[in-house]
């Protein structure tokens, strides 16, 4: 049992370091997988309290993939998403002491399944050789973009739907990997006031940060060289599929 001004069970602590692996990994290989520990930490602690536990841990893993992909961001795409995400994130603070994170889930769930159908949709008419209006792109970015902000918030939820923008751009992998990083190592940041006037945050909850960031490190080393080993094909299905059932297990 460890003390960390609450009670953390043995295999409760073992869950939380497996979750801090997956976020080192996520991090630097494999983006898909970043939803995961968002339900793993939500069944150790209250489903608030995980998502102020979760925060300084992505920071944490933020700093080893920007800084690693600083050189493969594409800052266009950070660019155009930002303004909308910034305004994601607002409202998600002021709807945070209205709306439970059991409401929240399965309505990210939905969104995701949308989007991913919507990419499905805008795949087969490249395929047939349509072009997408100006309004459509905008409608796009600025609709995933805003819910980037209000998940991620509110859950920590918006890995999902930052891998179906950058899959819809079609980035190698190593710059969707970059762009994702900076764009979440900026996000991240810009909660952390939030957070704290919420109460999300804690010494006690910071303490407990201190023994999971050395399995952050680890996974963060393991996601670079499975990014290195996997193609790009292979890449792109991987983090296709890994959305689609994070999407279904947050509506179920």
């Amino acid at each position: 049992m460890f003390e960390f001004g609450f009670e953390i069970e043995v295999w409760q602590w073992a869950l939380l370091a497996l979750s801090a692996f997956i976020v080192g990994v996520s991090k630097t290989g494999i983006p898909g997988l970043g939803i995961l520990p968002v339900p793993l930490f939500a069944l150790v602690l209250p489903a608030k309290a995980s998502v102020g536990l979760l925060l300084p841990l992505l920071i944490f893993a933020d700093i080893f993939s920007a800084g690693y992909y600083r050189r493969h961001a594409q800052w266009g795409h950070i660019a155009r998403l930002m303004p909308w995400t910034l305004a994601g994130i607002v409202t998600g603070y002021f709807a945070m002491g209205k709306v439970s994170d059991d409401q929240l889930k399965p309505v990210i769930g939905i969104i995701v399944l949308v989007m991913l159908a919507l990419r499905y949709i805008s795949d087969m008419r490249k395929n047939g050789g349509g072009e997408g209006n100006a309004l459509g792109k905008f409608v796009f970015i600025a609709a995933l973009g805003f819910t980037a902000g209000l998940t991620t918030m509110m859950a920590n939820a918006a890995g999902p739907i930052m891998v179906i923008y950058l899959l819809t751009a079609g980035l190698p992998k190593t710059e969707f990997v970059g762009t994702s990083a900076w764009f979440f190592f900026i996000v991240n940041w810009v909660k952390v006031p939030f957070s704290a006037k919420l109460a999300l945050i804690s010494v006690e909850s910071l303490k407990l940060d201190l023994t999971l960031f050395p399995f952050i490190v680890v996974g963060a080393v393991v996601g670079i060289v499975l990014l290195k080993r996997i193609p790009q094909k292979v890449f792109r299905v991987l983090v296709l599929v890994l959305a689609t059932a994070a999407a279904v297990k947050l509506i179920f």
